[in-house]
């Protein structure tokens, strides 16, 4: 993944607990989070994402923006939750004001982020969701991208 970043391994069973770590994570992030998630399709991008809108108390049905690109939901941060496989140039994003949520004071979580990693900050989170050979399982990688968040890494750890 990446070479002197620390990374973190989470199995799920289900995709109840894939939504519970998921939670987790968002009682842990405080404003100005940028969360990177890689999957293939199906492989639960969205499932954690309802989770770390729960853990940030968010009430709303949490969707994938996939058609908009973004949804918005509040908690006790804002989220900013974008889907861009749609996307097919990076400057697509400049559109979508990507650096107001991405340098914001919310939460913001990125679906498909491979699509514009030139456009990408010095310090994120990336989870990186695999499927295995049994239906619900998934593995987990959390890579802590930059000293900003190299707090996080005790307690999730911890998890």
């Amino acid at each position: 993944m990446f070479l002197g970043c620390k990374m973190i391994r989470f199995v799920t069973k289900t995709e109840e607990a894939t939504e519970e770590l998921g939670k987790k994570i968002g009682q842990l992030v405080k404003a100005g989070t940028l969360i990177l998630l890689r999957g293939d399709l199906g492989s639960g991008k969205t499932v954690l994402s309802r989770g770390i809108a729960r853990g940030l108390g968010v009430e709303a049905a949490v969707t994938s923006p996939t058609f908009t690109l973004m949804h918005q939901y509040q908690g006790r941060l804002p989220l900013f939750h974008f889907d861009i496989y749609r996307i097919t140039d990076p400057e697509e994003m400049f559109d979508l004001d990507y650096e107001e949520y991405f340098y914001g004071d919310g939460v913001t979580v990125v679906e498909w982020p491979e699509r514009m990693e030139e456009l990408l900050p010095d310090e994120y989170i990336l989870i990186e969701i695999e499927k295995t050979d049994r239906p619900d399982e998934r593995q987990i990688t959390i890579a802590l991208v930059g000293e900003k968040y190299k707090d996080l890494e005790g307690a999730l750890n911890s998890i």
